[in-house]
């Protein structure tokens, strides 16, 4: 796929037996907040969340901020790809931003480690260390924490989590 297409990508989660639902508003001075998920139907009226996004993006220089992922430990194979792929596919098309940015939390060094390599996998750099140095308190207040600042290319991120998506639907994929 060479264009990101946000209704494809909805189109193919429901064939998948998967809601992805939007929760955007609208740009004020520039700026949107995101919240995407991805849900099971469980029964009538009742969803089970598997996967979410929450991110903000306004227009400039920074792009896309992401601040939270969260895919459950037993969503089926795919869906953080999915997550991933929508985010960047309604940033694209629906924001000027063309770039992505976050910061990988250093809870512990373990942990962080992961998220490093876990962000670097999903194409993103890192740019530095937010610590505790005085021109990293907004960063630290904006994430809540010190850790790595990491930016991606929107277009990139999109490419790679759709590959994968398209992977995890493929012939021998189980719903």
């Amino acid at each position: 796929m060479n264009n990101p297409s946000l209704t494809q990508l909805e189109k193919q989660a429901a064939e998948s037996g998967l809601l992805l639902r939007l929760q955007v508003r609208a740009p004020i001075f520039n700026l949107w907040t995101l919240r995407l998920v991805v849900a099971e139907q469980q029964v009538t009226e009742k969803v089970q969340i598997l996967g979410e996004m929450k991110a903000w993006a306004y227009a400039g220089k920074k792009g896309l901020q992401l601040d939270t992922l969260q895919v459950h430990s037993k969503a089926p194979a795919g869906v953080g790809h999915l997550v991933w792929a929508a985010t960047m596919a309604w940033a694209l098309e629906n924001t000027p931003c063309r770039s992505t940015r976050l910061l990988a939390i250093r809870d512990d060094d373990f942990q962080h480690q992961r998220l490093v390599r876990y962000f670097l996998r999903r194409g993103f750099h890192l740019i530095r260390e937010v610590g505790a140095a005085p021109q990293d308190l907004p960063l630290r207040v904006v994430w809540g924490g010190a850790g790595a600042l990491m930016v991606a290319d929107c277009f990139e991120v999109f490419k790679r989590s759709n590959d994968l998506w398209g992977i995890a639907q493929g012939p021998f994929a189980c719903n």
